[in-house]
């Protein structure tokens, strides 16, 4: 047998180097590091040798570096990914909630952090956690809730099996999620004769599992047996690259269709049948659909809190639930019929079945009507008022074309968005399901680096920014343009109206509301200006619309400030969330909410 004489982190590099996507493309695009002391010597070596092959970015905080792979492998529809190296301690530690972003959204992303010396003669390293109890515990056994494989590298052949085990969870498509090698420090280093046929290119497929003969009939039987149905389009939809087959489906069949947050963008929204968001951010329109409807189509959805209005939106009497899903662990939930199966698949067999099965036509006019309250909420403030988010919103959807990405993750702009944006198909990003305030500057790097010809616009609220924004300055030095939105309400807006409609009192959202000797005042222009961006402070709609224009032939990443009202939320559309107010109060307010609360969970569905 023939072997190479490698490190193990050389080895690791170099096999990661020849793993292909199915387009022939490298899978593992590249390597976000910052090096310490518990990788700059192994694997920081190891990459700077295979530089011309496999690139490595440096980026500001190890989290941010993460949602920017994290932001690439959803942008990609999961067909390729990034991996992400730290050191021990707390660079490894800032990328557990990174991790937690991927695997709730159910992401692929390859975790090296460093790890302690495997030999144990220097214990207790620089940065090493050590467990009274138990010497295995590494700070890295954090990862292990919220990453779907984890493994820790202590012998240089370990590799031979953990690497592939590695891309066989980011390739799969029910499983699909971060993976974690904890990589001891000194087993980067070490050597070992690796056979020399590890390290052939190999092409990793996506599998399209095709759907169980009985479920199958039994979904067809139930959707001819209903007469008033609705799909419910999830993010499945897209990592199946079912988008076109989705809408062939419905008209085929004359069946509307909403879309969560995963799943927005599946369908373009000038589409007839697209009846926009259902849920607590769902639209008019699309809510009083999910009210009648008598079949719940769910099609790679995990069915969130926030699409059944904490379970409570589908009220139909009799109502049934019919879950496409590619795990059986979202296709089974609530007592749903399920059909397990990838859903390009699952919805051509379908549509096979029911022939020239068509449904009633849904009411045009509500759509229709829909789109006026929109227009009505879009327009520009008459008046020297401070605008609203979703004037903003219709500032920029009026300046964005259908090769435009709009995205976001936390705070008001994600609901905002979700129901009022008019998205083309594609054209929609939102981490959604940990809506983890800062991934938004990180996450817009990524989508542009995914997809290098769209205009990728990030939209930010002042909090979300604070969170993390240090990624800006990295997409400057690496000369990677997008459009940041930065609308500045003075505080965590979002927050501070779902506290007051709980019946709380204004307390610690805002920034006056918050403890304070000295007012806050934060100047942003002055913040991204020092990293490098293209500023501009804009007094209005009217200049945030010019300020828009001019970004799109940027080299580097452009921020508009625009200064916004807090206090209106979108007046349109929603639905009741299950938010629990206190039982017990002195609060008139608070036992006001208290009785619309103890209402709406009457209304909930209590299957599990």
């Amino acid at each position: 047998m023939t072997t190479i004489r490698l490190t193990a982190a050389q080895a690791l590099v170099r096999w990661l180097s020849v793993q292909q996507a199915e387009d022939g493309s490298r899978f593992i695009e590249g390597v976000w590091a910052i090096f310490g002391h518990g990788n700059v010597a192994g694997l920081g070596e190891a990459l700077h040798a295979h530089r011309e092959v496999i690139p490595t970015w440096r980026g500001h905080n190890e989290q941010t570096m993460a949602h920017a792979a994290i932001a690439y492998a959803k942008a990609k529809g999961r067909r390729r990914a990034m991996a992400v190296t730290s050191s021990i301690g707390p660079g490894a530690t800032n990328m557990v909630t990174a991790a937690a972003l991927a695997h709730v959204n159910r992401l692929p992303v390859l975790f090296i952090p460093g790890d302690v010396f495997a030999n144990r003669a220097p214990d207790p390293v620089l940065q090493q956690i050590e467990d009274f109890d138990d010497a295995t515990v590494s700070a890295n056994d954090c990862f292990r809730p919220v990453v779907r494989y984890f493994d820790r590298i202590s012998r240089p052949e370990h590799i031979l099996t953990a690497l592939p085990r590695a891309l066989r969870v980011m390739t799969d498509p029910a499983n699909c999620g971060p993976v974690c090698l904890a990589f001891c420090q000194d087993t980067q280093a070490e050597a070992y004769d690796y056979p020399a046929d590890f390290f052939e290119p190999r092409t990793w497929h996506i599998r399209r599992p095709e759907p169980d003969q009985r479920e199958l009939e039994a979904a067809v039987a139930a959707i001819k047996s209903a007469k008033t149905p609705l799909i419910v389009a999830g993010g499945g939809v897209l990592y199946s690259g079912a988008e076109k087959t989705l809408l062939d489906f419905a008209k085929a069949h004359n069946i509307p269709l909403v879309e969560t947050q995963a799943g927005k963008g599946a369908v373009d929204w000038e589409e007839k049948l697209h009846f926009g968001s259902p849920g607590v951010t769902g639209t008019g329109c699309g809510n009083e659909l999910a009210a009648k409807a008598d079949l719940v189509i769910g099609v790679g959805t995990r069915f969130q809190d926030f699409t059944t209005g904490s379970w409570t939106v589908f009220s139909t009497p009799n109502r049934k639930l019919l879950s496409i899903n590619i795990h059986g662990y979202d296709a089974a939930k609530r007592a749903a019929q399920p059909l397990v199966s990838d859903a390009k698949v699952a919805l051509e067999k379908i549509s096979a079945a029911l022939g020239k099965h068509r449904f009633a036509d849904p009411d045009f006019g509500a759509r229709d009507k829909w789109f006026q309250t929109t227009d009505a909420l879009f327009a520009a403030p008459k008046s020297n008022n401070l605008p609203t988010d979703a004037q903003v919103i219709g500032a920029v959807d009026r300046n964005t074309g259908k090769d435009s990405v709009i995205m976001c993750a936390a705070g008001t702009m994600p609901g905002a968005l979700h129901v009022l944006w008019r998205a083309a198909q594609g054209g929609y990003h939102m981490e959604y399901g940990f809506s983890c305030m800062g991934y938004e500057v990180a996450g817009a790097m990524g989508i542009k680096m995914a997809l290098p010809e769209r205009d990728v616009i990030c939209m930010i609220g002042d909090g979300s920014y604070m969170m993390a924004n240090s990624e800006l300055a990295t997409a400057v030095m690496m000369g990677i343009p997008f459009t940041v939105v930065l609308t500045d309400n003075r505080g965590y807006g979002c927050i501070n109206r779902l506290q007051k409609a709980i019946g709380g009192a204004p307390f610690n959202n805002m920034l006056d509301d918050s403890y304070h000797v000295n007012a806050a005042n934060i100047d942003f222009v002055a913040h991204a200006r020092s990293m490098g961006a293209n500023v501009m402070k804009a007094a209005g709609i009217g200049e945030l619309e010019a300020a828009m224009r001019g970004a799109k032939t940027a080299t580097i990443p452009t921020v508009i400030v625009i200064d916004t009202d807090p206090m209106p939320g979108t007046g349109a559309g929603g639905h009741w969330w299950d938010v629990a107010v206190p039982e017990v109060s002195d609060r008139r307010e608070v036992n006001e909410a208290r009785e619309g609360y103890e209402a709406g969970t009457r209304a909930q569905w209590l299957l599990n």
